[in-house]
């Protein structure tokens, strides 16, 4: 049994892997391998009790934080401009109320890098289309519980119904509905745990505007939508100003609401820390949680040592670029889709992974935290190379 001082590896994997994929894949996970090759781990990560009750004070902490630059940003079109969001999107943005605190997204997720020693700091906020939903809410806890480890992940289900009875979505939808496995069976898995009984999935390449109007490849009309779409690529796509005008218009109510936006913007991190050093907005208690969690972010490379530079809205590890202490490039992400001729860059200091030594082999472990219906839910391990990216691993995290 490997020992760091936060997390702890704990038990082998199963010889009858194939008879445990499919029973992951009768729970509704079904890309425990993804083609040909083992996505899951068949190891659970233990994370010590106090530092687990750090991070979950800290997210929430952090997510009031975050909840306070998006409206000192909102309405404020230089601000929405130094923070990346298309101009497409800003009518929608000052037109449309805000949710109430906490509740700007209600469906997000935190990653975090904890290192060997525990030491926590955040590299970003997925608070728009996060994934790994089903891993952390259906997996880690059937996994967790055959090695007598502990899972917070057992609350997810709850706030997840919590959170869709509010927005009450009549549709949920992805890209490439009922072929792009891990998309299809993430929206399957929310709708299932909303417990709402009329909610329609569909493909998001299915659907058009009609005057205003949101409508499916069976012209059925839709008005409140989920959407595992990210909101910027409607500066991108043919139908992304006929999707804007129907959420401006009030037509169409979007879940993860369209501030949703802001948060995602790594630029609002920047923002963040430029506010933090300029001790303007922050009271002493929101600096502290700033300076201790977050890390150094700016729209400029300004380093003397390393750092790290990637899209606003980079996603999968797409766009990343590492620095070592001399400021030459260290690694760049090749895998993932890289958003950075499309969106502005923020650099970020560097920031320890712990090491994890699997039977598959030693990787870095990031640490991810849904934060649902305003609440900080669940852990979701992610096992992969200096940069998570697509080809990560999916690897169970639980509290001892």
């Amino acid at each position: 049994m490997s020992h760091s001082a936060a997390f702890e590896v704990v038990g082998l994997p199963q010889p009858d892997r194939a008879e445990r994929v499919k029973a992951l894949a009768g729970m509704g996970f079904g890309w425990a391998d993804l083609d040909g090759e083992p996505y899951w781990l068949d190891q659970v990560v233990a994370l010590r009790k106090e530092i687990y009750m750090e991070l979950e004070a800290a997210s929430a902490k952090l997510w009031h934080v975050f909840d306070r630059a998006v409206r000192y940003v909102a309405g404020r079109h230089d601000l929405y401009a130094m923070i990346g969001i298309p101009e497409l999107l800003w009518e929608a943005l000052d037109t449309i109320a805000l949710n109430p605190e906490g509740m700007l997204s209600r469906y997000a997720r935190f990653d975090f890098a904890l290192s060997n020693e525990g030491t926590i700091k955040l590299l970003e906020l997925n608070a728009d289309t996060p994934t790994g939903y089903v891993e952390a809410a259906v997996a880690t806890p059937w996994l967790c519980a055959q090695h007598g480890i502990d899972s917070p992940n057992v609350r997810m289900k709850e706030n997840l119904a919590a959170a869709w009875a509010e927005e009450r979505p009549d549709t949920a939808a992805c890209v490439a509905y009922g072929s792009h496995m891990e998309d299809s069976g993430t929206i399957e898995m929310l709708v299932r745990h909303s417990g709402l009984v009329d909610v329609t999935c569909t493909d998001c390449l299915e659907l058009w505007v009609d005057e205003g109007v949101l409508k499916d490849g069976d012209d059925r009309i839709i008005k409140r939508m989920f959407a595992l779409y990210p909101k910027e690529w409607m500066a991108v796509d043919d139908g992304g100003e006929a999707l804007a005008y129907a959420i401006e218009s009030g037509n169409l109510q979007l879940f993860n609401p369209i501030h949703a936006i802001l948060l995602q913007s790594k630029g609002l991190q920047a923002l963040i820390w430029g506010l933090y050093e300029l001790e303007m907005l922050f009271d002493a208690e929101e600096r502290e949680v700033i300076g201790t969690y977050m890390l150094p972010t700016y729209n400029r490379a300004v380093f003397d040592g390393s750092f790290v530079s990637k899209s606003m809205f980079g996603r999968e590890g797409g766009s990343v670029m590492l620095y070592n202490d001399e400021g030459d490039l260290e690694v760049k992400d090749e895998a993932g889709f890289d958003t950075s001729l499309l969106f502005p860059l923020v650099y970020q200091k560097r920031a320890e992974l712990a090491r994890v030594r699997l039977e598959a082999g030693e990787f870095h472990l990031l640490t991810g935290m849904f934060v649902i219906n305003g609440t900080p839910s669940g852990l979701l391990g992610r096992a992969g190379g200096l940069i998570t990216g697509n080809t990560s691993h999916f690897v169970a995290i639980g509290v001892k």
